[in-house]
């Protein structure tokens, strides 16, 4: 009596199978290789715009308390910078607000951003709660100005990875809770 199973017409079968198997699994790789080779990259949704191209900010002088920031931490943390327009006042005061709200967000991980603003820290009862989340300071040598507002009453925000490389620029007018949602992508 012949063994059924190992019959030359099994095998083969049974080898076919085996290498479609692998095809089926090795595709996707050979696929992503060709289109990282064909230079696509996939587009997030991210809510800010990004920097291109990217720039270091790690020789950007910024003053707190008369200290230069470190913009690499003894951790890695984030930097969202809060850039003011003229007169910040009360729509200012209220975006600053939930910028803040977006890292208490982040709960475990608030740690893990830090919250810069950089000009004149705005004044008045509401002022003083909403900036005690902030270390502020001075940019001598103007490297922000690019991304600060010039309408009165209004603020940009640029997101700053710990490696000090400038991530995204959320311009005056931009929506708070997508960049809650922005942090809770790239924090985790």
């Amino acid at each position: 009596m012949t063994d059924p199973i190992a019959s030359p017409e099994k095998a083969r079968a049974g080898r076919l199978k085996l290498v479609l198997i692998m095809l089926v699994f090795l595709a996707p790789i050979v696929a992503a290789g060709l289109l990282t080779l064909s230079g696509w990259q996939p587009q997030g949704m991210g809510n800010g715009q990004p920097i291109v191209p990217q720039r270091s900010l790690a020789d950007v002088r910024v003053d707190v308390d008369g200290a230069p920031w470190a913009w690499r931490d003894s951790e890695p943390r984030l930097t969202l910078v809060a850039l003011p327009g003229p007169g910040c006042a009360a729509r200012c005061l209220q975006t600053l607000a939930l910028m803040r709200n977006a890292r208490i967000v982040l709960n475990r991980n608030a740690d893990r951003l830090r919250l810069l603003y950089i000009g004149a820290a705005p004044e008045g009862a509401d002022a003083s709660s909403v900036m005690r989340d902030y270390a502020v300071g001075t940019d001598p040598s103007n490297a922000f100005d690019a991304f600060r507002p010039t309408e009165p009453d209004s603020v940009a925000a640029v997101l700053v990875e710990s490696n000090a490389t400038a991530l995204a620029w959320y311009p005056a007018g931009f929506d708070p809770n997508g960049l809650r949602k922005d942090l809770q992508k790239v924090i985790r």
